[in-house]
């Protein structure tokens, strides 16, 4: 068989809807849950999921593990005013450090559903690979303004927050404000699609242009 015909006939058998269904995340719309201000910047992968647990061949079991070496009396998630949040309020460049979906399996798997982080004019909110990792995964992540931060941070660990993707808001007993989040991950966690299931809608445009051009295979000498 000509290498390609059997992507194209891939393509034809196999219906978008029922391939999208097993790309999918948890869909974001509008959420409301608790927060949780966790303090510093430069907050890297390798204190939000030690290296030492990546070896584990389960993608399960990592919420119990988050921010593990750090965690104690002192630490704000372990403070009874943290109990069930589920928003994570942080500084500026959060996730860098290696790359490892890990770090957001654990944020996840903690109950987190999205996480705030300070933008400012020389430094980022995250890292650009921990940014795509959770892209991927299903993890909001909203970017806000040093005096909108400073908004947020104000109302404490514990005060009940609301997400509002579609309008790109957070309010609090402080009042709302605005973020920032890339359009094409906004769209993607609104529909709750993944980056293969993003890739997918364009299933019908992908089989044209599949069907209109011919396979090539290398020859053999």
């Amino acid at each position: 068989m000509p290498l390609g015909t059997h992507r194209r006939t891939w393509y034809r058998q196999v219906s978008y809807h029922a391939v999208c269904q097993t790309h999918r995340v948890e869909a974001f719309t509008v959420y409301a849950g608790k927060l949780a201000i966790v303090p510093g910047d430069d907050i890297d992968t390798d204190r939000i999921i030690p290296a030492r647990f990546l070896t584990r061949v389960s993608r399960s079991g990592y919420g119990e593990l988050l921010f593990c070496d750090v965690r104690g009396a002192d630490f704000i998630l372990d403070q009874p005013e943290a109990s069930a949040t589920t928003v994570m309020l942080v500084g500026t460049n959060f996730g860098c450090g290696s790359s490892r979906e890990h770090a957001v399996w654990a944020i996840q798997q903690a109950g987190f559903r999205a996480v705030i982080a300070k933008k400012t004019p020389t430094s980022p909110g995250y890292s650009d690979i921990f940014r795509q990792n959770a892209a991927n995964c299903g993890l909001l992540l909203a970017e806000v303004s040093e005096s909108n931060h400073a908004i947020l941070a104000s109302v404490g660990t514990g005060a009940e927050i609301t997400v509002d993707l579609p309008n790109q808001t957070i309010t609090t007993s402080a009042g709302s404000v605005s973020f920032e989040i890339n359009p094409v991950t906004k769209q993607a966690l609104i529909e709750g699609l993944d980056l293969i299931g993003t890739t997918l809608v364009h299933s019908p445009q992908i089989s044209a242009y599949e069907s209109t051009h011919d396979s090539f295979a290398p020859i053999a000498l």
